[in-house]
């Protein structure tokens, strides 16, 4: 491809998000393999640092001197700034241009990675922190439309699939990867790992995606959408990531986020609207293939965050994993659908969207309902097996149903379409999150109550039980504190079961809620119309 052709693509792709000239020219060969690894690895050290900080935290916390706590800022200063950036990703993109704002934020990104890798303070971590995340917003979806504008018409599933791989395997390998560098390393290394994959990324995303020209649009500043939106998302998200640890609604600075983020979005629902230029383009839900389709994927990613966050902490907790092993146990859910990724990617035009993405959630269903199952006896083989499997029906489900969501948007409106669609994704994973595991607890809570009704001196297998203690020497107060330990484990086990088997009936929900949208048919070949 000559000089020329790189620069009509750079400026009809990322300049004033829309083509400027006609149709856009599909960059092909060894330039768009090359492209196409780039974005991915950008994309992926954004989605693995909102991961790779979550087994951190202990050696981030004993470094700098704070309480685990305190320490968890780490990641809620991250997600917060990062949940506010993304819906901004649309608006920016009209002002500054796609190309920009994307190699902007990736190198951005890369350097405030090295200040945070070079902190020896923990204030000063944390600040390091927001201002990674406010650079890590745009990099995701943006690295989604370049790719759909960058791919030739016909192989859009496969830069679907490729860019879906990587938001789907960062955060099963970050944990992972999380643990290895904090056991043979030191904790800075989870930041500067950035350094040499973001440089390599910025310099092939600027030499091949050179930007001409200006932005074609220059919109008035939604001033008040924008104080309205940084108010309520970041109010929402501080809520979600602290609620658990304060009580939620038993402590008054959750309540005053609650309500400071009820009023602020409420507000910028009304005010977005009736705005001739606004920051969020609420027109979108206008259409409902759109509305459906991201409302699908949200709470999806919400059933998806279960497994994620519930899994881990199961292990651990209750069956005695440490935290390098149980991300081990959940790293097979990345084997096959590294594999189905490229298989959905190569044939999933030939298909109707909603049998592809059915098929997903029916599998998610399936092995949910089968972890729902799992026993304290449970082996190493007998745990990863179910996820090995569900590998399967991640891809079949999120890359059928991104392409879907984004089928009928215009293309002068697709980098909002994508940031929008990536926001509520990120936001219900959030919600996830944060609900799964106030809930876990609540549940293990109730089986406790019920099944230490039946740990009695009258009970024969508690006097059973009792017996055997004694045969091994154990009595008086270790003998209650061994029966406590047992009743609570039991409990948190029967929670574990309740939170899986919650999600799969989701699961089959959203399987039949498939069929009210109407993608079109090789919806991510018409992408960009």
């Amino acid at each position: 491809m000559s000089s020329s052709s790189t620069s009509t693509l750079a400026s009809a792709a990322g300049e004033g998000g829309h083509p400027s000239g006609g149709a856009l020219p599909a960059m092909r060969g060894a330039r768009l393999a090359l492209l196409t690894f780039a974005l991915s690895l950008a994309t992926f050290i954004e989605v693995l640092d909102s991961t790779v900080t979550n087994v951190a935290v202990p050696a981030i916390s004993g470094g700098l001197g704070v309480s685990n706590s305190q320490g968890t800022w780490v990641i809620s200063s991250y997600s917060v700034a990062a949940a506010i950036a993304v819906p901004l990703t649309g608006w920016l993109s009209r002002r500054v241009g796609e190309t920009r704002l994307f190699v902007s934020a990736v190198i951005l990104f890369t350097l405030t990675s090295l200040l945070c890798g070079v902190a020896g303070d923990f204030h000063l971590l944390v600040i390091c922190r927001t201002l990674q995340g406010l650079c890590s917003g745009p990099m995701v979806p943006l690295s989604q439309t370049i790719l759909l504008r960058t791919f030739p018409p016909d192989k859009r599933v496969v830069a679907l699939a490729l860019w879906a791989m990587t938001v789907l395997l960062a955060p099963i390998f970050g944990p992972v990867v999380g643990g290895w560098i904090i056991d043979n390393f030191s904790w800075p290394w989870i930041f500067l790992i950035n350094l040499p994959i973001g440089l390599f990324s910025f310099a092939v995303c600027t030499a091949l995606l050179r930007p001409t020209g200006r932005p074609s649009t220059r919109e008035p500043i939604d001033l008040v959408g924008i104080v309205l939106l940084v108010v309520g998302v970041g109010s929402l998200q501080a809520m979600l990531d602290l609620g658990h640890d304060a009580g939620w609604f038993d402590s008054s600075l959750i309540l005053g986020l609650a309500i400071a983020a009820a009023l602020a979005i409420g507000s910028l629902l009304i005010w977005e609207a009736g705005e001739a230029h606004p920051v969020v383009d609420l027109s979108l839900f206008r259409d409902r293939t759109f509305s459906f389709c991201v409302l699908i994927i949200s709470l999806g990613m919400m059933s998806f965050s279960v497994v994620g966050v519930i899994f881990p902490l199961w292990l651990q907790a209750v069956m005695g994993y440490t935290a390098y092993h149980a991300g081990l146990a959940t790293a097979p859910l990345g084997i096959l659908a590294l594999v189905f990724s490229i298989l959905v990617g190569l044939f999933s035009a030939r298909f109707d969207a909603r049998v592809l993405a059915t098929s997903g959630f029916l599998v998610f269903a399936g092995v949910l309902w089968w972890d729902a199952h799992f026993t304290l006896t449970m082996t190493f083989t007998q745990i990863i097996t179910p996820g090995l499997i569900q590998g399967i029906g991640l891809p079949c489900f999120f890359i059928p149903l991104t392409a879907a969501t984004l089928s009928r948007v215009p293309d002068e409106k697709l980098a909002a379409a994508s940031s929008l669609s990536n926001f509520l994704r990120t936001l219900s994973a959030a919600f996830g999150t944060a609900m799964s595991v106030t809930l876990w607890d609540n549940r293990a809570s109730y089986h406790y109550d019920t099944v230490a009704q039946s740990v009695t001196q009258a009970s024969a297998n508690t006097q059973r039980f009792v017996q055997a203690l004694h045969g091994m020497g154990v009595s008086g107060t270790r003998e209650l504190t061994t029966l406590h330990q047992i009743v609570q484990q039991q409990a948190y086990m029967m929670a574990t079961g309740d939170m899986f088997f919650m999600a799969s009936v989701t699961c089959l929900v959203l399987a039949a809620m498939m069929w009210l949208t109407r993608p079109r048919r090789g919806a991510a070949a018409t992408l960009g119309h």
